[in-house]
């Protein structure tokens, strides 16, 4: 019984990891799609996320199971209950990407984000991408550096978003007001996206350490 526990819930950290994968790839399609006004690309995010969606119902569903008929202690419970709250961050993160390609849609063929402040964007969805791909590698590996990296990124993304806003107040600002709204729900989804993944390795952290970081932007 034992045995068919540690493999069922190996199996579980497996998911997560495919949990992760697909959303790191929804970032980098939906960063892509904005930066080049590509509908195609951005239709093929939004149709994904369904599949995000699945995998994280079948992985919650295997995690209750487990709760349910294994009765696990200490660690293990702790895993299992870190699991469905990251599952749920990665979901989420899942549909902030959805959310950009759903701009990039709406605004077709023009594009989401005037010249004035794609330098931001460039910078900011980068960044998205690259704290994807570190959730990914710290799920898979349990290695901190990568959560140090997340923390990294996740500051730097919460800079572009301020930089953001300034650009929108400043007197000099002439977008019209679609224009502005757009620019402030992408910004918007950029920043909460890393803050997920700040939650995601928050909780890996815990699990390694047996110490809760408190972050006061956690989601």
């Amino acid at each position: 019984m034992r045995e068919q526990f540690q493999a069922d819930l190996s199996r579980l950290g497996r998911d997560l990891v495919d949990l992760a994968e697909l959303v790191h790839r929804a970032m980098d399609d939906a960063r892509q799609a904005l930066r080049t006004a590509d509908v195609h690309r951005a239709e093929q995010v939004i149709s994904e996320d369904a599949r995000i969606d699945q995998l994280q119902e079948q992985l919650d569903e295997q995690a209750i199971q487990l709760l349910a008929l294994q009765s696990p202690m200490a660690s293990d419970l702790r895993t299992v209950v870190a699991t469905l709250r990251m599952s749920s961050s990665l979901e989420r993160m899942g549909d902030l990407a959805r959310h950009i390609a759903q701009l990039t849609r709406l605004r077709y063929p023009e594009q989401v984000v005037p010249a004035s402040v794609q330098p931001i964007f460039a910078a900011m969805s980068a960044d998205a991408v690259e704290a994807a791909a570190h959730v990914v590698l710290l799920l898979e590996s349990h290695n901190l550096s990568h959560a140090d990296r997340i923390d990294e990124v996740n500051r730097l993304v919460n800079e572009h978003h301020l930089s953001v806003f300034r650009a929108i107040a400043d007197q000099g600002w002439g977008e019209a007001g679609p224009t502005t709204t757009d620019i402030t729900l992408a910004s918007r989804y950029l920043e909460r996206f890393t803050d997920h993944a700040l939650s995601v390795s928050s909780k890996v952290r815990y699990l390694v350490t047996g110490e809760w970081a408190s972050h006061s932007k956690e989601p």
